[in-house]
């Protein structure tokens, strides 16, 4: 047997990192290849199963003798049960409506932004029953694929059940998993928190107070309501506590915010003039490259929240902007509850870049104060008390 030998040059070392850093690198490489080939396989399998009509066809056993013959023509060949065929067929016919929903113009799009074309032909509708085709061979057509085969089949598997009708939402969440690295777990989080029905929800006036660039944008990064479960708060709480409760877990809060805000700080000081202001909490957001004030109400929504905000907005885009580098500075007030009309009327009547959200948190609690529902404790006392002046 051949002794090795210590070699203690830099450059050696520095190499052998590298060399195992590329590997590394190609496993993962292999990794999301092999993944991609089996979802061209399924798909196929989907779109023949489909095709051929073979599960009525065949009969109700269909399912389970072709899992049981492609395992005995491929005995090393894994992910081929009954359940994940049954799979493959769910999954060609969900996401091949995709390629039949969408209007011809967006062909001319260069921009190929997915997620917008989808809200623009949710806006102008699609009442027709005649499918609105795109070519097979279009550009359109292999970026949806490429963008399907990308994302593993165990995360398929969790939007196909929560989704099955539902193609847009589909390949809604599908992108969130590509732009966030999602895992199955923070998949079905969300899906569970219907973050698609959210998403962009907010009451804004970002129409007509952002350049039409950045408006879409804008509103895109809001929801409504903003689910604040992570905070575990079921008991009475005060702004500060829910606040300091949503910082304590930065993490989920800045999950539950969405793609791209950078946490700037919180109370974040301001003087004005001769006056102290304090910002409840400050975010940077690097898609729209600007400044994002968060204002954070319990209660019920007011006029009065507005003009604050406001304010604060001038504020930030005095002192903190930076022009040539920042985009024009937005505000979000999330509150517990709001009038949608005395909201509209408000977002008129600011000339600021504002949006007027809703929070939740754990829907499964009722929303009453702690000591509305007697304690046992409470409960043996006033026995108690009630048997000591019947003994009187």
């Amino acid at each position: 047997m051949t002794k090795s030998i210590k070699i203690l040059d830099n450059d050696y070392k520095q190499w052998v990192k590298e060399l195992a850093l590329r590997y590394r690198n190609s496993q993962i490489k292999a990794s999301v290849k092999v993944n991609q080939e089996l979802l061209r396989y399924y798909w196929e399998l989907g779109k023949d199963i489909s095709d051929k009509q073979a599960d009525n066809k065949y009969g109700g056993k269909f399912y389970a003798t072709l899992s049981m013959d492609l395992r005995h023509e491929m005995l090393d060949v894994e992910g081929l049960s009954e359940t994940n065929i049954r799979y493959a067929k769910r999954f060609y016919n969900l996401y091949s409506q995709l390629i039949t929903i969408l209007p011809q113009l967006v062909e001319e799009s260069r921009s190929l932004n997915l997620p917008q074309v989808f809200k623009q032909l949710n806006e102008n509708g699609n009442n027709s029953n005649k499918p609105l085709m795109v070519e097979q061979n279009s550009e359109l057509f292999e970026l949806i694929k490429e963008r399907i085969f990308s994302v593993p089949w165990g995360h398929h598997r969790y939007i196909i059940d929560k989704c099955s009708n539902f193609p847009q939402k589909a390949f809604f969440y599908l992108n969130q998993v590509l732009q966030n690295g999602w895992s199955r777990a923070m998949l079905l989080n969300f899906l569970d928190t219907n973050m698609y029905e959210r998403q962009g929800n907010a009451q804004s006036n970002f129409s007509k107070s952002l350049p039409d660039t950045m408006s879409d944008l804008a509103q895109e990064i809001t929801k409504d309501p903003y689910n604040f479960a992570f905070t575990g708060l079921t008991k009475p709480y005060n702004e500060r506590l829910l606040k300091d409760t949503m910082l304590n877990n930065i993490t989920s809060f800045l999950t539950e915010l969405g793609t791209g805000f950078a946490y700037v700080g919180k109370e974040y000081r301001l003087q004005i003039g001769e006056n102290e202001n304090f910002i409840d909490l400050l975010f940077y957001n690097l898609t729209l490259s600007c400044y994002v004030i968060i204002e954070v109400k319990i209660g019920k929504f007011t006029f009065g929240d507005i003009g604050q905000l406001g304010g604060y907005v001038v504020a930030c885009n005095h002192m903190l902007r930076k022009e040539g580098r920042d985009n024009p500075s937005i505000g979000l007030l999330i509150c517990k509850e709001k009038d949608k009309i005395q909201a509209q009327y408000a977002l008129e009547s600011s000339s600021q870049p504002i949006a007027i959200s809703e929070f939740e948190l754990e829907k499964f609690y009722p929303e009453k104060v702690e000591g509305t529902i007697p304690t046992i404790a409470e409960i043996e006392i006033m026995l108690n008390e009630n048997t000591k002046e019947s003994n009187k």
